[in-house]
């Protein structure tokens, strides 16, 4: 049984099971509640709701759709193994309030093990690694737990700079330092310190693309599930995927940057995810870059490490399953602040965009992945040309 729980890093990162997400994560696990369906195959989706229902009824109608909904309330009486976005403390203590038995859920060990895999102080070690690896990788991560040493490298380091928290939501937890830190940015560094322990900080680099390497890791063994072509806000919010093939995604970055560090890049990340992370099973991605300096491009190979499912993933195995291989789109995670506005950009999508179906797959326009409605904020949507 699969869940999708998009507040997983907010409460990872809190740790207590009694953690409320903020408004806004609630209404995103809402809306997208059976955005599940499009990567589970064809194992149930827990979400609640008549909407939820119909709205899986007229896409089964359009596509060779098998998964099924079932409401919280029900999940006690299955005994599957469920399968959330990401596990934490509030998820379990959430669903052991629907019955679900603590033999089902992972342990405050296994918890714990995953919020340390999640800290960002392995991609700072892991980008280390690679450029050890090798020279034309670039890039430069850094984990202070010291205030004084974080100020100084910031007085003594040109140019703009990023700081993260260790844990928190990929695209989240980030201040920018535009030349001189502030007061107000000063403090923010001493609580993150304080509660977690460390700041992360970076040089902020002349971006062209972004992209990311999609894994499995399960026993021991790493797999590698393909590429993520994504596109970000300025403040590294993420905005949505490029729907092409393996094949073109590579194709694309082969115009910066060589195959071949392409390749070997994925070969030394299966060994260090595999080292670095054990016990970890599921999906790992990990973000990544162009940049350019002086108009040669080189990878930043480990801006983040996610130890959960992600957008990166969904999209990829919506290509692989939905779509021809030839056929190429966008996938966008859409935010309509007024309640009205997300269904009004649905029916004019429709019209302008209809969807077209050949044997299971699409061959062109527009469809939303998760139900709209006059209430809906959240939407996520495909277009195929």
């Amino acid at each position: 049984m699969y869940i999708f729980n998009p507040e997983h890093d907010l409460a990872l990162a809190n740790f207590r099971p009694y953690y409320t997400p903020p408004t806004s994560a609630i209404r995103l696990a809402t809306d997208l509640a059976v955005l599940p369906v499009w990567y589970s195959g064809e194992v149930t989706v827990i979400a609640d709701g008549e909407v939820n229902r119909k709205f899986l009824e007229a896409v089964k109608s359009k596509l060779q759709l098998s998964a099924g909904l079932i409401p919280y309330a029900d999940i006690a009486q299955r005994p599957n193994k469920i399968i959330p976005w990401g596990w934490n403390p509030a998820l379990c203590k959430r669903l052991m309030s629907h019955g679900v038995p603590e033999s089902q859920l992972p342990t405050i060990e296994d918890l714990q093990l995953l919020r340390d895999y999640s800290n960002r102080k392995n991609a700072v070690q892991l980008l280390k690694e690679l450029k050890l690896e090798n020279s034309d990788f670039c890039g430069d991560s850094h984990y202070f737990q010291e205030i004084s040493e974080l100020l100084s490298y910031l007085q003594s380091t040109p140019g703009n700079k990023v700081l993260k928290m260790p844990v928190s939501g990929s695209g989240k937890g980030l201040i920018w330092i535009l030349g001189e830190i502030t007061d107000k940015q000063t403090d923010w560094c001493r609580r993150v310190i304080k509660t977690q322990g460390g700041v992360v900080a970076e040089p902020v680099l002349n971006k062209v693309v972004d992209f990311a390497m999609e894994f499995y890791l399960e026993k021991g063994f790493t797999e590698f599930r393909g590429y993520s072509l994504f596109h970000s806000a300025s403040s590294g919010a993420y905005l949505g995927n490029e729907l092409i093939s393996d094949e073109k995604a590579e194709r694309k970055l082969a115009e910066y940057v060589s195959k071949e560090l392409l390749q070997q890049l994925k070969k030394l990340l299966k060994i260090k995810l595999t080292e670095m992370f054990p016990a970890y099973n599921g999906y790992a991605g990990v973000d990544m870059m162009i940049s350019s300096t002086d108009e040669v491009f080189r990878i930043q190979p480990c801006v983040e490490v996610n130890m959960r499912m992600n957008m990166g993933v969904v999209s990829r195995l919506f290509h692989n399953q939905y779509m021809y291989p030839e056929c190429e789109g966008r996938f966008v995670v859409d935010f309509f602040k007024k309640p009205g506005y997300a269904l009004k950009f649905h029916e004019k999508m429709q019209q302008e965009s209809p969807l077209k179906v050949n044997n299971g797959k699409i061959v062109s326009g527009y469809l939303s992945l998760t139900p709209v409605t006059s209430d809906t904020h959240y939407v996520v949507h495909v277009t195929v040309k």
